[in-house]
């Protein structure tokens, strides 16, 4: 009898604990359940180990156990949140993305700084339909270690703006500002000021302070994203 009070003591903390850790999990937001950043990834685990301890053990107060899970939860979306309001803050609990790949040549010493191997990233490559380095013009490690690749070119997919057009040089749009902070390190690499860039943004009725993320690709196209966009009303994406 006092067997089968155990068992049914499990089952009673697997149906309670598992409907609170999907609440926390969702309350903690999409990107910790897709991307997984380390930080995230080592919350994940965690929750986990908890949740684990408190079916396997039922010794373990049950109510310890939401408290944990609770608390982890709630320092996750704190971290989150002063991450988003810190740069340097963020970039010292994850990863940077990494080129690994410039003009169709591997860049070892990078490969070495983060311990992937030559067959790990043409593995990944091929996962991109990419079969030939040669194509690659730049190729990065992103912060989660997936791989993301930017072809040359002539090797992208046509598109039909692409009709006609003979492409010669390449997309790929810089950071100039982040959050309203200016990349003067980015701008001098593009033969570009910070004066230019005011008076382009002074053209638009704009200040840095105003702009979410400004990126300029190398025909110095601009692409912006203000940080209060709330008139504009788009349809929802929903299942």
């Amino acid at each position: 009898m006092e067997t089968l009070m155990e068992i049914f003591k499990v089952y009673g903390r697997i149906i309670t604990i598992i409907p609170w850790l999907l609440i926390v999990t969702l309350f903690m937001g999409k990107r910790s359940i897709g991307e997984v950043p380390v930080f995230d990834f080592l919350v994940i685990i965690v929750l986990g180990a908890v949740a684990g301890a408190d079916i396997a053990d039922p010794d373990i107060p049950h109510l310890y156990t939401f408290l944990s899970i609770s608390a982890i939860g709630g320092l996750q979306i704190i971290v989150s949140k002063f991450k988003l309001r810190n740069r340097l803050f963020g970039r010292l609990i994850t990863f940077e993305p990494t080129i690994v790949i410039r003009n169709g040549t591997f860049i070892v010493e990078n490969l070495q700084k983060i311990r992937y191997s030559l067959d790990n990233v043409l593995q990944m490559l091929r996962e991109k339909d990419v079969f030939d380095v040669n194509d690659v013009e730049l190729a990065l490690i992103e912060p989660n270690g997936k791989l993301t690749a930017f072809k040359k070119p002539h090797k992208t997919t046509v598109t039909i703006e692409d009709l006609g057009i003979n492409k010669t040089i390449g997309s790929i749009a810089y950071p100039v500002i982040v959050e309203g902070n200016i990349e003067n390190q980015i701008l001098s690499q593009l033969n570009l000021s910070e004066k230019w860039l005011l008076e382009e943004l002074q053209k638009k009725g704009l200040k840095p302070v105003d702009i979410f993320f400004a990126s300029i690709n190398a025909k110095h196209e601009m692409h912006l994203s203000l940080k209060n966009h709330h008139n504009i009303t788009k349809p929802p994406i929903n299942h």
